[in-house]
């Protein structure tokens, strides 16, 4: 049976599909899912729309450093959410389900952050390729993710209807000092761009640091 909790009236329309789910788990659902409801459990839903539309927040820092203001990519945007996914994992008759109700709304983008391992599957049978198509078709484009995998070849989403977004880098670094119980400090950086290096030097004249 389809669910839904529409907030029309507000800035969020929230809805949630686990007819997919009930079927592949069964008897077991009961004890997998936290909410049975559009309520976020783990926070990944909640971190994506504030990418997607975030209000403007000031004083945010990361550990204390590069403090600055931040916001998401349409803070004025209204916020349609979308739940298919469970403790358990993502079923195609929810995400189809969830771009259909997309597609009914009215919205006029849509933000899948999620996909499958890969190599996925072919355009005829994956569930996202499929509602991203129905979306398309529709005139509404859909943003992807290209997975986490990092390695070559391992990118997903790509159906050349959809606009698929892989992470990205920056030059900038973050430096703070770290004192051991041994008395000597170390210089930790932190660097998006660069893989764990460490510099092994404790001469007098140069304080040993670590970049992450």
């Amino acid at each position: 049976m389809e669910r839904a909790v529409p907030e029309r009236r507000s800035k969020f329309t929230i809805k949630f599909h686990l007819n997919g789910f009930q079927t592949e788990e069964g008897g077991s659902s009961k004890s997998i899912v936290k909410f049975i409801s559009p309520r976020d459990s783990s926070g990944h839903g909640s971190h994506t729309a504030s990418i997607a539309a975030g209000r403007f927040v000031r004083n945010m820092n990361f550990g204390g450093l590069g403090t600055g203001g931040g916001r998401g990519g349409a803070p004025m945007a209204r916020i349609a959410a979308y739940k298919a996914c469970w403790d358990s994992g993502c079923y195609d008759v929810d995400i189809l389900a969830a771009f259909d109700d997309a597609i009914r709304d009215g919205v006029d983008i849509i933000s899948v952050s999620l996909g499958p391992d890969y190599p996925q599957g072919g355009y005829f049978s994956d569930a996202i390729s499929i509602g991203s198509f129905h979306a398309i078709s529709n005139g509404i484009l859909v943003v992807s993710s290209a997975g986490n995998a990092g390695r070559q070849g391992s990118a997903t989403n790509l159906a050349p209807w959809m606009l698929t977004v892989a992470a990205g880098t920056t030059d900038r670094s973050f430096a703070s000092y770290i004192r051991l119980a041994n008395g000597i400090f170390i210089m930790v950086i932190f660097h998006s761009y660069k893989p764990l290096s460490v510099l092994t030097s404790y001469s007098i004249s140069r304080i040993p640091f670590l970049t992450l």
